[in-house]
């Protein structure tokens, strides 16, 4: 089993290292990276390049982690046995499988995505040592064990919103995506866009890294922003001229909704369009 990237998703080499040692040495995979980098989306592609299901458990604040284990309904049951239903008999009936019981017993080898696990309590990757290292679990109510058949390709995505515990960090094989350059940023449009023009694509890019390069923004745009914001463009017909203008008036790009995700970012640029205004008269 081997990734190398696949025809809709532009891994550097160095990803392609990382995704390939952690499969070999049989660990968790965890990457971190700016939002919108593409981390959940690297599983989704692994699992597709190796042709194995992906099995993704999303992680919230509120999350535990043996809800990944299983989870048993007593008051279901409670419920049940109420009303004389006859399958309060098997415990079985009200148990429902985890995403990490799922991969356990799935055949294929699958991936499975913790998807954000720095939302998640600081003692959430504590609890989830023993399970990801030796990929079994103990079931308490039935008193059977369960144990992975084939042991699936774990990816674990971080925001960093949280440090993560050094025991945990001990068990994975770490990689930070780091944001693409304009050459690689590139590879990646002419994916998701083969059809777009060479010229609208070279003046997006320059407006995209200029933007991304101003002082004090609070949310610097992503990939997948400014993916939506070519879509944009494109959908709009607008031409590279356009986005070549330099009137310090239109300072903040056409359709800067896609890029921009808050007031303050866009009364910076607009007071930064100001100043500009003021330095040409």
């Amino acid at each position: 089993m081997r990734f190398e990237g696949t025809d809709s998703y532009v891994a550097t080499e160095d990803l392609t290292v990382a995704v390939n040692a952690a499969v070999v040495l049989e660990r968790p995979l965890l990457v971190k990276g700016e939002p919108g980098t593409g981390k959940t989306v690297l599983a989704e592609e692994i699992a597709r390049a190796l042709g194995v299901p992906l099995i993704t458990w999303h992680i919230k604040s509120t999350t535990k982690a043996a809800q990944g284990l299983y989870e048993y309904d007593a008051v279901s049951r409670l419920r049940d046995s109420q009303l004389g239903d006859p399958r309060v008999s098997e415990i079985r009936n009200y148990i429902r499988r985890g995403k990490l019981w799922e991969a356990c017993v799935d055949e294929r080898r699958p991936v499975l995505l913790i998807d954000e696990i720095d939302k998640a309590d600081i003692e959430f990757p504590n609890d989830l040592l023993l399970e990801l290292d030796r990929m079994e679990f103990h079931v308490y109510e039935t008193g059977e064990t369960v144990k992975a058949k084939k042991r699936p390709v774990v990816i674990i995505t971080s925001n960093n919103e949280k440090e993560l515990p050094d025991a945990f960090l001990r068990r994975c094989f770490f990689h930070y995506i780091r944001f693409p350059d304009a050459e690689t940023m590139e590879k990646i449009v002419d994916v998701h866009f083969p059809d777009i023009k060479k010229r609208l694509t070279s003046e997006a890019l320059r407006l995209f890294f200029e933007l991304r390069d101003v002082p004090g923004l609070k949310k610097k745009p992503s990939t997948s922003e400014l993916l939506d914001w070519l879509k944009l463009l494109m959908s709009e017909d607008i031409s590279p001229e356009t986005l070549r203008e330099r009137d310090a008036k239109k300072l903040i790009p056409p359709l800067h909704g896609a890029l921009l995700k808050n007031e303050q970012d866009v009364h910076l640029l607009e007071r930064v369009a100001f100043l500009n205004r003021r330095e040409t008269r």
